[in-house]
């Protein structure tokens, strides 16, 4: 027996999803089963029960809606079965009035989903996907670092061991050595002092005063199971570093030539490598746009990977990263133009690099300052982030290299701007501009 389908059904076999922490329910098609909406477990045996089941049905594509993080064993297991899975935005089913039980959720999404108004979440590939959770496992790991950082120099301003105030960096070279010595038990500010590199601008004897103190049982107890933390926190870094290293070295798959290369063994030179290996994964180096330093490039190469064919154009792209300005209309007056809040990471590296330009010596640098001058810090910021999120785009999917042409060349082009536009001005006004110069001749 033949199945009618609807002229208005774009995707006819869709399924819909509504994920739970306990639990989930699915929804078919009226016409594929005498039961179209089932209610399945969480655990591994239920997930691959629901696969076979909506196979059974003649389902191809499913929509999945979750705000958590429950859907991401679902999405694995369907999607090894073959079918082709989506992961939909929640709140584009957030203002349907009386769709408020799981029941329905997953019926009105099924219908959706069939009549083609829903659309995907951007999901890398499952290659960048591995990179991507060693590189966010990373983040967390530097961010617990730091906190414990935090609370070393906090043990030591509780015995008045004042070395914040004589160290920019109190886990740099100086200050580390002086904090393992004196958990190893030397209480002699002088012998202390002795770990003063020549690069510090303080004097041997302002670290002295630094290091006189009240050596109290329990803030050195704090410092030492700080100290602990901290330094098995940078082992686990190291593992993640090695990690990303080896995964990103087996994806590269093109030759960049980045230019000199610096003598090995040099700071220089495991950057230059860094690069490089990034590079030929990307097929451009994208640390030769002003801004983008090598931390920034990885975290994006790392959250989005190279290939963007997902994105049909560059405004797709940049309001997926929540770079655009927003389009709230009624009755043809803008009502806001504010960018959407976003947590994108990629926004947000971009936002930092932006930040950097604002005394850089350069085209990007310039076009910063001029956008300052004429509207707040945040929006010239946003704006900024949104001229290197296009860069990003252009230059990973057309290969296009980033040339620099400076400063003087940037502000030579906005007066040839500026002029122009005066004189088409000056015509609607019946008016001829005449240069100074030629004036005065």
């Amino acid at each position: 027996m033949a199945v009618r389908v609807k002229e208005d059904e774009i995707f006819p076999n869709a399924a819909g999803i509504d994920v739970g922490a306990s639990s989930h329910w699915v929804a078919v098609p009226s016409r594929s089963s005498d039961e179209p909406v089932r209610e399945f477990g969480a655990m591994t045996d239920d997930l691959n029960a629901m696969a076979t089941w909506l196979i059974a049905c003649g389902v191809d594509m499913v929509a999945l809606e979750s705000t958590g993080v429950y859907w991401i064993p679902m999405f694995e297991v369907l999607e090894q079965r073959g079918l082709k899975v989506w992961l939909v935005d929640a709140r584009q089913m957030k203002y349907v009035p009386g769709r408020k039980s799981d029941v329905q959720d997953c019926q009105w999404l099924q219908k959706l989903m069939s009549l083609g108004f829903l659309r995907a979440a951007f999901r890398p590939d499952a290659e960048v996907c591995e990179l991507r959770a060693v590189a966010r496992q990373r983040d967390i790991l530097v961010t617990d670092q730091a906190s414990w950082v935090q609370r070393m120099q906090k043990a030591l301003v509780q015995m008045n061991i004042q070395l914040t105030e004589v160290l920019s960096d109190v886990m740099g070279l100086t200050g580390s050595l002086i904090i393992r010595d004196i958990v190893a038990g030397e209480r002699d500010p002088k012998a202390l002092a002795r770990h003063r590199d020549s690069r510090v601008k303080a004097s041997t004897e302002e670290i002295i005063k630094a290091l006189t103190g009240n050596w109290r049982e329990e803030h050195l107890f704090v410092l030492r199971q700080s100290l602990g933390m901290y330094d098995d926190i940078a082992r686990h870094l190291a593992d993640c570093d090695n990690k990303l290293n080896a995964g990103l070295k087996n994806l590269g798959q093109k030759s960049i030539d980045l230019g000199k290369t610096p003598r090995a063994g040099s700071k220089q030179r495991k950057e230059y490598d860094m690069r490089q290996v990034l590079a030929n994964w990307a097929g451009v180096d994208l640390t030769r746009i002003n801004g983008l330093g090598l931390a920034a490039v990885t975290k994006i190469l790392t959250e989005i990977g190279p290939y963007l064919s997902r994105f049909p154009t560059v405004k797709h792209f940049c309001s997926w990263l929540g770079l655009c300005p927003g389009t709230k209309i009624s009755g043809g007056k803008v009502l806001s133009a504010k960018t959407k809040r976003s947590v994108n990471r990629v926004r947000q590296v971009l936002k930092m690099a932006a930040m950097s330009l604002s005394r850089c010596d350069s085209a990007l640098g310039a076009f910063y300052r001029r956008l300052s001058a004429r509207m707040d810090k945040p929006s010239a910021n946003t704006a900024v982030a949104h001229k290197l999120a296009r860069m990003v785009y252009f230059m990973l999917t057309r290969g296009e290299e980033f040339v620099d042409k400076g400063q003087q060349h940037y502000e030579e082009q906005q007066l040839a701007r500026s002029v122009a536009a005066l004189k088409r001005r000056a015509t609607t006004l019946g008016f001829v501009i005449t240069p100074m110069a030629a004036a005065g001749a």
